[in-house]
């Protein structure tokens, strides 16, 4: 019985958004759950977050913003991604979003968009249910 290989997920602030506590809890919780995590750190560019994830192989990319700045550098995300033929690796967001909003995201590629309140193990089931590794989409 061949064992499946532990998602690896990229945490990333893209933008002037400073604050980086949601990020920090996020990638502990996925940490602790027993992924694989990598974190940027904060004020990534778009490219910056999308070579990072091509040099780390990873299955998903959570993008965790509150600064208003989702509607470019998201869907900027998603062009790259393109670009670079890795669409496979899913995209998700967290932060502070206009309701509005995340319809558009959705539309662009975003898989979910989790909001303020969002339980950390729903998170994680949600990842869990909805991604996996990279190779065995090839397969």
């Amino acid at each position: 019985m061949s064992e499946e290989r532990k998602l690896r997920i990229l945490i990333a602030k893209p933008g002037l958004d400073g604050h980086d506590r949601g990020a920090r809890v996020i990638a502990r919780a996925f940490r602790d759950a027993g992924f694989e995590v990598v974190y940027t750190g904060c004020h990534q560019t778009p490219e910056q977050i999308v070579h990072t994830a091509l040099q780390e192989d990873v299955d998903i990319i959570g993008l965790s913003i509150l600064s208003g700045a989702h509607t470019y550098s998201f869907p900027r995300v998603m062009e790259l991604l393109k670009e670079n033929k890795a669409e496979d690796i899913t995209v998700i967001g967290g932060g502070i979003f206009p309701l509005e909003d995340i319809p558009k995201l959705k539309a662009v590629g975003i898989k979910e968009i989790f909001e303020p309140g969002a339980k950390l193990e729903e998170i994680i089931n949600w990842v869990r249910t909805s991604v996996k590794p990279r190779q065995a989409l090839q397969a």
